[in-house]
């Protein structure tokens, strides 16, 4: 489990904001009614990060660098542990 406190998400992905009363608390880009999730559908579904600024003129290609970043950070593990069978 990954676990960022408000500091590192403030330095580390300062354009990546949460606020429960955006969203419902789920991480935006910039505070806006841009969940993170929904630009990684995005990219995931093969939208270009042109395509996706064209789509949404509100959000900035570091936009798009943040939520990668954002997305690499909680994939990271910091150990595996295997089960006995």
């Amino acid at each position: 489990m990954v676990n960022l406190t408000r500091f590192d998400m403030e330095n580390q992905f300062g354009r990546i904001t949460m606020d429960p009363a955006v969203c419902h608390g789920k991480p935006t880009v910039r505070g806006l009614r841009y969940p993170v999730e929904m630009v990684l559908d995005l990219l995931s579904s093969g939208m270009g990060t042109a395509e996706i600024l064209a789509d949404y003129p509100d959000l900035e290609a570091a936009d798009i660098t943040a939520v990668l970043q954002y997305a690499a950070q909680l994939a990271r593990v910091q150990r595996v542990e295997l089960l006995p069978a």
